[in-house]
């Protein structure tokens, strides 16, 4: 594409909403009616790891009478990141053209995905944000908006990527973005896997949006962050950084 040539984008094709689940039989009929609500045309892919509250026979159960919605039963818990490589990979061979990023438990809202594929439109990926003007967290204590907000932060500056809340989990990607990714290399989990996929569609010159959200704490069931988590994400983002900045000072000495 020339300088200055504005890029022409393709059409979307259907998408692919995909939910990973544990323990979350509260919530999944819910977000998967909200969802089908929504954005009707839309697909519905349930990954579930081999819940014990019983998830994944209701959302079979769900599936039986609605030929939108399937289910992927995966062998047991291996954290978020996998799930959504799974999921991905899932959609990628069934020809979905549009793939969703979702959490099971109400906190990214159904009702606004319409404004995410509309704005997948004229872009490569397009993430829901709460720290963009017009984004917001509802029910969230002090603590928890510091901790969120500060390792977008961290992430954004340390990674010199242009993204405000690089961390959030509500995300339309298009086919093709994903398969220039390089998924067969991430190995990332949690709040990190958000931000490996961010980092490595900046650095791949996809074009990036971010639309605002009103992000909702769970009302029903367990959260899944713990510290484990947090703290992965935090050291595998400082290696990337500095590794990263390394390099640069490398190339730079390299002789011309």
């Amino acid at each position: 594409m020339k300088d200055g040539e504005e890029r022409q984008y393709g059409p979307l094709g259907t998408a692919l909403v995909i939910i990973p689940t544990y323990n979350e039989a509260e919530n999944i009929k819910s977000i998967v009616e909200r969802v089908r609500a929504s954005v009707p045309e839309a697909h519905v892919l349930v990954a579930d790891d081999n819940s014990p509250d019983g998830t994944g026979k209701l959302a079979d159960e769900l599936a039986a009478d609605d030929d939108h919605v399937q289910v992927l039963h995966r062998k047991g818990k291996e954290g978020l990141g996998a799930a959504y490589l799974a999921g991905f990979a899932w959609g990628i061979e069934h020809g979905y053209g549009v793939l969703v990023e979702m959490d099971a438990d109400g906190s990214h809202r159904p009702e606004e995905l319409p404004r995410l594929l509309t704005a997948l439109r004229g872009a490569d990926l397009v993430l829901g944000s709460r720290w963009v003007p017009g984004g917001r967290v509802v029910n969230w204590p002090a603590s928890r908006k510091f901790l969120s907000r500060g390792g977008s932060t961290y992430s954004r500056l340390l990674l010199d990527v242009p993204i405000r809340d690089v961390t959030g989990g509500f995300r339309a990607f298009r086919r093709e973005t994903l398969e220039g990714l390089g998924l067969e290399e991430v190995a990332s989990q949690g709040y990190c896997f958000q931000v490996d996929l961010a980092r490595r569609a900046v650095r791949a010159g996809f074009h990036v949006v971010e639309v605002p959200i009103t992000f909702v704490e769970r009302e029903l069931g367990d959260s899944k962050m713990s510290r484990d988590i947090v703290v992965e994400a935090l050291w595998r983002v400082t290696a990337w950084g500095v590794r990263e900045r390394v390099g640069r000072v490398t190339d730079r000495r390299k002789p011309r």
